[in-house]
């Protein structure tokens, strides 16, 4: 299968941005494993003074989740779906949150950061080049600023690929079927067998000039599946 990109992948999420919010209901653990991730970033003081990029932040679950763990931040939250966004936009904020409907690299060229943390749920095995993404998040932290990647990427273990795609054949793709989405629940599958497995975006994240990488497993049937990667931006040499 073709894996969805770039302007097809938007118009996909554009369209299952109805029902999105109800088929991720029916993951068990969905919005307390993003809070999970969002916390490894161990912000301090409750993220006073802090700001913070939400980066892929669909409808605002991953926004939600670093609002929880970092209630005193500032928080910018992008995504290249305008119909994600409007599902984001329509529930309640604070004024503290904002919602910008652009890329990483267009974030970037539009001046904004520096950020002191930064959060991606379920994008890097979205986007076509994720070498250039890393990147372009390197530029936009501040020196030492934490990373908090939280992903659907394989151990590597033939168990682990058997049961992502029983999940997805039994539950994922069904579902996405009967609300017109399939080409996108199909996409969601073969995405995650085609990514970087745990050890392999661990060492993505070294090359890309991030240190103290590590892959954190997450509890509950998606164990071996998803998992947190936490890193940081390389201190500035003097």
């Amino acid at each position: 299968m073709t894996l969805l990109r770039d302007h097809d992948l938007a118009r996909a999420f554009d369209h299952a941005s109805r029902t999105y919010d109800r088929l991720t209901g029916l993951n068990p653990g969905y919005r307390a494993d993003l809070l999970r991730s969002a916390r490894r970033l161990k912000l301090p003081g409750d993220g006073a003074g802090l700001h913070l990029l939400d980066l892929g932040c669909g409808t605002g679950a991953s926004t939600r989740a670093l609002l929880r763990a970092a209630p005193r931040a500032r928080i910018t939250a992008v995504d290249a779906s305008a119909g994600m966004l409007r599902r984001a936009l329509a529930k309640p904020w604070p004024d503290g949150v904002r919602f910008l409907h652009l890329s990483a690299e267009e974030l970037h060229a539009a001046g904004e950061g520096p950020f002191d943390a930064v959060f991606a749920a379920y994008l890097f095995r979205n986007v076509s080049h994720p070498d250039g993404v890393l990147g372009t998040v390197r530029g936009l932290l501040r020196p030492g600023g934490r990373l908090a990647v939280h992903e659907y990427s394989l151990t590597g273990s033939p168990a682990h690929r058997a049961l992502w795609t029983a999940v997805c054949q039994g539950v994922i793709i069904p579902a996405g079927t009967l609300t017109g989405d399939r080409a996108l629940y199909r996409h969601l599958w073969h995405s995650v067998l085609d990514f970087d497995n745990a050890a392999a975006f661990t060492g993505r994240l070294t090359r890309a000039g991030f240190t103290g990488a590590r892959a954190l497993p997450l509890a509950g049937w998606q164990t071996g599946i998803t998992h947190t990667f936490v890193a940081a931006a390389r201190e500035a040499t003097r």
